[in-house]
């Protein structure tokens, strides 16, 4: 028999402890400069905020969009907000804007592979959001009718 035919099993690596992530974690904090610590700051108030995860997931399930079809994505968004949000984006290297210099104006916006990065690296607190939801409702529950 073709071993292919069978699969290959496969042995993935023993999940890090809790411990070890923290150590990780305080590792990296360690190694940052005032300058880099800022800059995760700064790029983390944004990029980690409503209107541009909204802007980065809309881009990257729908590929290259226009001001306004981002607009009637993002529910809620104001065109002030949205073009601010898309300006910290494109500083940034999260998204690429291009302008055809048409009247009446034309700008496409696209992911860049940095925020393709992003896209993917926010997955899976995502999907622990997700996971976690009913226990996240209970949690405010339970405080709420203590502190009331």
């Amino acid at each position: 028999m073709d071993p292919r035919e069978e699969g290959t099993p496969v042995i993935l690596p023993p999940s890090p402890s809790f411990e070890e992530i923290v150590r990780q974690s305080q590792e990296a904090c360690d190694a940052l400069s005032a300058d880099d610590d800022g800059l995760k700051r700064e790029i983390l108030a944004h990029a980690g905020n409503r209107w541009s995860l909204g802007v980065v997931h809309a881009l990257g399930v729908g590929g290259t969009l226009r001001h306004a079809e981002l607009a009637r994505q993002l529910d809620g968004v104001t065109q002030r907000m949205l073009t601010r949000t898309l300006r910290q984006l494109e500083r940034d290297g999260l998204i690429a804007r291009k302008d055809y210099g048409e009247v009446p104006p034309r700008v496409d916006y696209r992911l860049t592979e940095l925020g393709r990065g992003l896209l993917v690296g926010m997955m899976p607190l995502w999907r622990w959001v997700i996971d976690n939801a009913a226990d996240f409702r209970d949690a405010r529950k339970r405080y709420d009718d203590t502190s009331s």
